[in-house]
């Protein structure tokens, strides 16, 4: 892979976030945070990560995948899956965090039934407000997208996303896929 620097997403085009003021800055130190816990599986953070990128239509997220999740054994297969994520043969685990992810995103008053007994089944506490968080970050760049501003990393293949120690985005190597 060759050298490349962390190159943090701004909200320049968000309404009343100003490059480089303090609500900016906030929302990045949020969004690094988020990518830098590590309760959870890689591969069920990146189911998490692309079903919020297809609710939002977000040509960014959708144009990465993430190196840890590559590296735990994600496939393009998985992508594809998502939408009938429940048909899926995706692990009762993966199926519980993509319920709460749509339940957060979609029907936030409205869990169906047993997603919480099932989310505990699975997951600790601390791992339940991780996907939260996981969500909540994934979703934060929907004023972008609304916009139309949110371009993909390559209109033509997918491209590697690393976090740095910090948790700033490194924007990697294209993937063959």
């Amino acid at each position: 892979m060759s050298e490349l620097s962390p190159r943090v997403a701004t909200n320049e085009f968000t309404p009343g976030v100003s490059a480089g003021g303090p609500l900016e800055n906030a929302i990045a130190e949020f969004a690094a945070a988020a990518v830098r816990a590590d309760g959870i599986d890689p591969i069920i953070t990146e189911l998490v990560r692309l079903r919020c990128a297809q609710y939002h239509d977000c040509r960014l997220c959708g144009s990465f995948r993430v190196q840890a999740a590559l590296d735990a054994g994600f496939e393009e297969s998985m992508q594809k899956a998502i939408g009938d994520y429940e048909n899926s043969d995706f692990s009762p685990a993966a199926k519980a965090a993509l319920g709460l992810c749509d339940a957060i995103i979609m029907r936030p008053g409205e869990f169906e039934p047993g997603l919480k007994q099932e989310l505990r089944m699975h997951f600790s506490d601390a791992q339940i407000s991780e996907l939260c968080v996981d969500v909540m970050k994934w979703s934060q760049q929907k004023a972008l997208v609304a916009l139309r501003i949110e371009p993909p990393a390559s209109e033509t293949h997918l491209t590697q996303l690393i976090f740095d120690e910090s948790g700033h985005p490194v924007f990697g190597e294209p993937l063959g896929t």
